[in-house]
């Protein structure tokens, strides 16, 4: 985004690299570091450094601003831990203000989101013994209250699991207001622990687990059976699909599941009902592509065909718009986003700018590390797109010179509209010529009309150069909607200025 504030001077830092760089502001720090943070068991732990960094950044905040980051991250971006921090955080901030209550109810998409939120509180609050909730925040009871409204039967017991607060607990210390008999009756079950078990694929192949077979032929036609029951019965979730698509296939059901499970995944409204992050495709994508089986190219086109359809609302720039998409795949890009987690900053950066570049007219692709490497790919085909820049990663060294980007530009007197890296933002400094700043600048002066994109997909609190001017803008973040921030810029907007709209 574009800001025009702080003094010049004592806006300046170094980067991880020591590199110079700015300082965000309180409120856009905060948002990098949130659209930006890994979910994973672990972030709620003490002394996680994301999460002691976005604890004091909250402090700094306006508590309204906290609370529609909340919404924002949960609803726009599709993130379920973090903004269960920013509630509990912001109660601390905010005690007995309604803005806690609505941004609450607001965030809480699903019913186990309940007990996550609690969970997280007697951790921030340091509630130990037999009774680590009592004296709940009145705002954040109200909130849950509220949520409890909202959630079926079936969703309850999807949910209800044995975790350290169970959703019987959150129905005792909440004292949720039924709306309506069949709604009480539904309390009285989580009060008895009587729910009614739900028909998901986890159940089912729970039940299957307890069942003792006579050898392991028999024992293998019962899974492709079961699994082959589940698919027919269309109630396994989309993400759920897309993480068993390896043991759908090892299980060997039918060519008719098969092509039942194709067709799901390229189906254009299941996609966008998904609300998938991009690099789940890829997960998934990676992961068919080493089997061995005569259905693996059949199914890596039915995940290709569901990026395009997600991609699809992603407005791209056409012919009379030049475009240039720089992907950082340094040494610092291929850390996981988590501790637990496969995904690497590298993925998402590879990912994102795939999509991009699928949706845009008059583009050129390439990446860098030691070097800028121009290489063009197909629009269709993302997923491949990303795999063979996988196979060429160490062409371009593992340094961040993102400056050599905007240096080829000089060289070759190219007048690029549009400038956009997917990087970490760690650049090294020094190029022989200038810094990043000093060459962005050097640009400015033959394509005056130029604008610089830099998507921050680490969230570290700095950026390698002044985001005040010179058409130069930040965007933060792993889901497509960072490609919504993008167009509103267009129209003078920002991501600020779209989480201050939010409503609470």
């Amino acid at each position: 985004m574009k800001f025009n504030f702080l003094n010049r001077q004592k806006n300046v830092t170094v980067n991880h690299e020591g590199a110079k760089a700015y300082k965000m502001t309180p409120e856009l720090e905060l948002y990098a570091a949130v659209v930006t943070t890994g979910l994973n068991d672990t972030f709620y732990e003490s002394g996680n450094v994301r999460l002691e960094r976005i604890k004091a950044l909250i402090v700094q905040c306006d508590a309204q601003f906290v609370a529609k980051l909340a919404i924002y991250a949960r609803k726009e971006m599709y993130l379920r831990s973090v903004p269960m921090v920013l509630l509990v955080e912001l109660a601390k901030q905010a005690q007995g203000t309604a803005v806690v209550s609505k941004s609450v109810s607001n965030v809480i998409q699903r019913a186990d989101e309940i007990t996550e939120l609690l969970s997280y509180y007697q951790v921030a609050n340091q509630r130990t013994g037999t009774k680590k909730l009592n004296s709940l925040s009145k705002q954040v009871q109200k909130g849950l209250a509220a949520s409890f409204n909202n959630f079926d039967e079936y969703q309850f017991a999807k949910y209800n699991r044995a975790t350290d607060v169970k959703l019987r607990d959150a129905l005792f210390l909440v004292h949720p207001k039924a709306k309506d008999e069949a709604q009480q009756t539904i309390f009285n079950k989580i009060a008895a622990n009587t729910l009614a078990t739900p028909y998901t694929w986890e159940t089912e192949l729970s039940e299957l687990g307890k069942t003792r077979f006579e050898n392991a032929e028999q024992k293998k036609r019962a899974v492709a059976a079961k699994w082959g029951e589940l698919i027919e019965s269309k109630k396994v979730g989309y993400m759920a699909l897309m993480r068993n698509l390896r043991n759908i296939v090892e299980a060997e059901v039918s060519a008719e599941h098969i092509q039942m499970v194709c067709d799901y995944i390229a189906n254009e409204k299941a996609v966008m009902a998904s609300k998938q992050l991009p690099f789940r495709f890829l997960a998934a994508y990676r992961e068919i592509k080493t089997l061995q089986t005569g259905y693996t190219s059949a199914i890596l086109s039915a995940l290709e065909d569901a990026v395009m359809h997600s991609a699809k609302n992603i407005k791209g720039f056409g012919f009379g718009t030049s475009v240039v998409i720089a992907a950082d795949v340094s040494g610092s890009m291929q850390q996981p986003v988590s501790a637990k987690s496969k995904v690497q900053l590298y993925d998402i950066g590879l990912m994102l700018a795939m999509l991009l570049q699928s949706q845009c007219k008059n583009v050129v692709t390439g990446m860098f590390g030691d070097t800028w490497k121009i290489i063009n790919m197909p629009q269709r085909n993302v997923l491949a797109n990303v795999l063979e820049f996988y196979r060429r990663e160490g062409e371009v060294g593992y340094a961040t010179n993102g400056y050599k980007v905007i240096d080829d530009l000089i060289v070759r007197k190219q007048k690029a509209d549009k400038v956009m890296l997917f990087t970490d933002m760690q650049m090294y400094s020094d190029n022989g010529l200038g810094y990043f700043e000093t060459s962005w600048m050097r640009y400015k002066a033959i394509a005056p009309n130029a604008k610089l994109y830099l998507f921050d997909l680490a969230g570290h609190g700095a950026q390698p150069l002044d985001v005040r001017r010179n058409d130069v803008y930040l965007i933060a973040g792993w889901s497509d909607k960072i490609f919504d921030v993008l167009f509103s810029m267009e129209d003078a907007g920002n991501a600020l200025t779209k989480i201050n709209s939010i409503e609470l």
